[in-house]
């Protein structure tokens, strides 16, 4: 039974990785190991990016300086550099954004390299950081933990088209709530009501396919960001390593007590 699902995992590792277009590779050594990434010809704003950094020895001397263990660990922030213990860091603007290149052949699997942003309250367009990154850890799911995913995401569209279509009628709104005229603003609220249930009148948008089902459950990662942030590559060698770094005591910012140092960034051709 456990060579069978061995098997299985490896059939389905393997076809992930298959299915991602080879990019280039960089070799992100750390004081807790070597991991080896690949970067996605489909993401070139990210892929060139994050490339020209690795060149310049952007990376070098930072900190992986948010580990959330079976969610991700998050490394690349300027201010990280020769930064206090104990310290909050990850703060720093680099001084430009990354436009979003988010694709759906490129999922939030265990070992998925992708790039941090600011939230969609002030960052609607889902713009990425210039220098942040994180790689995935996540955990594996059930097919009922899928199906409630697809609905919570479903139900989060919802109310977020349902808050902007009131704002179109809000002023509306509130004057026949001043004024007592109930059923007026009461109409108002199920106008809305209709065109949302119109617009969601197919199928859900946020289903995932048997092909991410079956990775989610063997491989594991964190479904619930896919559609949200940037995946621009995957790890290749060094899952382990990662491991290890998820794995580490943090404080009260997700910052791992004993220091996790990017010593350096290389590029490799193979």
């Amino acid at each position: 039974m456990k060579k069978w699902l061995a098997v299985l995992f490896m059939v389905l590792f393997s076809g992930y990785v298959s299915g991602a277009k080879k990019y280039k590779l960089v070799e992100i050594t750390t004081n807790m190991g070597v991991m080896k990434v690949k970067l996605y010809e489909g993401t070139p704003r990210h892929s060139e990016n994050f490339l020209q950094l690795v060149k310049e020895c952007h990376y070098d001397s930072l900190l992986f300086h948010r580990v959330i263990k079976d969610f991700m660990i998050q490394g690349g922030a300027s201010d990280s550099k020769n930064a206090l213990k104990g310290k909050m860091v990850g703060v720093t603007d680099p001084g430009y954004t990354i436009d979003a290149e988010i694709r759906p052949e490129y999922r939030h699997v265990k070992g998925a390299l992708a790039a941090a942003r600011q939230g969609d309250e002030v960052n609607p367009e889902k713009k990425s950081s210039g220098e942040q990154f994180y790689i995935v850890q996540g955990k594996t799911y059930t097919d009922k933990q899928l199906d409630l995913l697809e609905q919570q995401q479903l139900i989060r569209a919802k109310n977020k088209l349902g808050r902007k279509l009131y704002e179109t009628v809000k002023d509306e709104h509130l004057a026949y709530l001043r004024k007592g005229q109930r059923l007026q603003a009461d109409s108002l609220v199920k106008q809305i009501d209709a065109e949302i249930e119109k617009y969601f009148s197919g199928e859900n948008p946020y289903r995932f396919t048997q092909e991410s089902r079956e990775l989610y459950k063997s491989i594991g990662g964190t479904p619930f960001l896919d559609g949200d942030y940037t995946v621009f590559g995957e790890v290749v060698e060094g899952l382990d390593v990662l491991d290890r770094i998820a794995g580490l005591p943090t404080d009260s910012h997700d910052r791992p007590m004993q220091n996790v140092v990017i010593l350096s960034t290389k590029l490799k051709r193979k």
